[in-house]
């Protein structure tokens, strides 16, 4: 891409420039332009991101805590008497059983030496029970245990907005407005990129138009200086006379100088505005044409000022400002409702005692938000922004007035622009006679040096005249073009 844009300019740098490629240049380089290229590719993106907002989101998550104490469903005292349930259960049932059988034994029931054996083997038998009592109370004790220092859990969630209130859709339809946006931002940077360029060219032609004259002048006025000076050594004129065209000579020197000086100034001025090398020596088409061969740029008399980038911004933003209001309304006084599902997974799980390993379970549910009470904060948003549609509105409506009056201006100028190079045309006639009768006269000797100096003078200001009228025309149908629309 490099290698193509640097022979393109290798190529406009052989070659004449005509207005349309002086156009196209600016258009490829100008960084206004690509500026608002750029934001028309940003608009885009985020129409394209609220375009999402539709879909469903998938979202994961995991994390791991490690925690100072972990969460103990029994108490020290609950701990403690699991620990010792076979020793407190085989105590009691020993008191018990030896109660029992010392109350046989003075009934007569059994014999002392009866109830002596069975005491013996009973506690022999509420021992071993005891034992076993305490080793399922710490069995029981350490099934209870959540041990739960350590937490490391992980969840994927699904969510489907099923009525946001209406506010995805007011996001999607700014988006759509935004993009518009961009594309009038980018049409309006067009209009003024192109008219920069247009009256940069034509100021080029004019000022090369004004160094031929100079040229002219300034041979008209060497010319004379040189008879003056014949007619000195013939004894025919003063030192005074030779002076006074000197005078002349020098001035029309010195404005050449200028008019040089300012060609190569507006040269570079439309190297820049084009991205060329503000040093190139460039030649315009138009420059070597005489002025009754300048084409007038075409305006469609049709087209109305509706066509301004200016008014569709403007509209644009009247449009954004109602969807904000629609924004406000579903977020203040609509429901929101959205479809929830995932699944979650963690270790330890509950899901089966506290289980220290991995173990998960899915969901499904409906999420409804509906906003009750906000301290009339909606309501004050509200008026806000249709406060801000009406101030857009009004704007616009401004904007199209004095859109009219620039349109009805710049007609003004365009016409007016006709009739002075009709005068201006009549006057360089006269001019051109004058200055030819001056110079019959002066050398038939009927007319003075002043004279011819004052046709000179007049002649020049005669054709001075005529080229900034005709380019005042190209301007003021340029300017035309651009107050309706049509300049692309």
């Amino acid at each position: 891409m490099v290698l193509l844009g640097l022979s393109s300019l290798c190529a406009y740098s052989q070659s004449t420039l005509t207005l349309e490629d002086c156009r196209s240049l600016a258009i490829q380089n100008n960084k206004q332009l690509s500026i608002a290229r750029l934001g028309q590719d940003v608009a885009a993106d985020k129409r394209s991101s609220a375009r999402t907002k539709y879909l469903p989101r998938v979202d994961a998550m995991a994390g791991y805590e490690l925690f100072s104490k972990e969460i103990s469903i029994l108490s020290e005292d609950s701990k403690t008497a699991l620990n010792n349930l076979g020793t407190t259960v085989s105590g009691k049932l020993g008191a018990s059983l030896g109660q029992t059988l010392t109350a046989m034994a003075q009934d007569g029931t059994i014999s002392p030496e009866m109830a002596m054996k069975l005491g013996q083997h009973l506690g022999g038998l509420s021992s071993s029970l005891g034992q076993m009592g305490n080793e399922l109370g710490q069995t029981l004790r350490q099934a209870l245990r959540t041990n739960n220092r350590n937490m490391m859990a992980g969840s994927v969630l699904v969510s489907q907005p099923l009525y946001m209130g209406g506010s995805i859709t007011a996001m999607n339809r700014m988006a759509d407005i935004n993009v518009d946006l961009a594309s009038n931002a980018y049409d309006l940077a067009l209009q003024n990129t192109l008219y920069e360029i247009e009256a940069a060219y034509w100021l080029v032609v004019s000022l090369r138009q004004k160094q031929k004259l100079a040229e002219s002048f300034l041979s008209l006025v060497q010319k004379l200086d040189s008879d003056v000076k014949k007619l000195i050594a013939e004894g025919l004129a003063t030192q005074a006379d030779g002076l006074k065209v000197e005078v002349r000579v020098n001035e029309a020197e010195m404005t050449k100088l200028k008019v040089d000086d300012n060609l190569t100034l507006s040269k570079m001025l439309l190297c820049q505005l084009c991205g060329l090398p503000m040093g190139q020596d460039i030649t315009l088409a138009d420059e070597g044409k005489e002025l009754n061969q300048l084409a007038l740029p075409y305006v469609d008399p049709t087209t109305g000022a509706e066509n301004r980038a200016e008014l569709r911004m403007l509209q644009n933003a009247i449009d954004l400002s109602e969807q904000g209001s629609k924004l406000i309304t579903a977020a203040f006084y609509r429901p929101q409702v959205a479809l929830t599902g995932g699944y979650l997974i963690s270790n330890p799980s509950v899901y089966n005692g506290f289980e220290h390993k991995f173990s998960g379970v899915w969901n499904i549910g409906v999420l409804v938000r509906m906003p009750l009470w906000s301290w009339n904060e909606g309501r004050y948003k509200l008026h806000a922004a249709k406060a801000t549609t009406t101030i857009a509105e009004m704007e616009r409506s401004e904007l199209m007035e004095k859109i009219n009056l620039q349109v009805e201006q710049n007609r003004f100028k365009t016409s007016e622009s006709q009739r002075r190079l009709a005068l201006a045309r009549k006057h360089v006639a006269s001019a051109d006679e004058n200055l030819r009768c001056a110079n019959v006269g002066f050398k038939e000797g009927v007319m003075s040096l002043t004279d011819v100096t004052a046709a000179q003078a007049a002649w020049e200001s005669a054709h001075t005249q005529e080229i900034d009228a005709l380019i005042e025309i190209q301007l003021s149908h340029v300017g035309l073009k651009k107050a309706l629309g049509q300049l692309k």
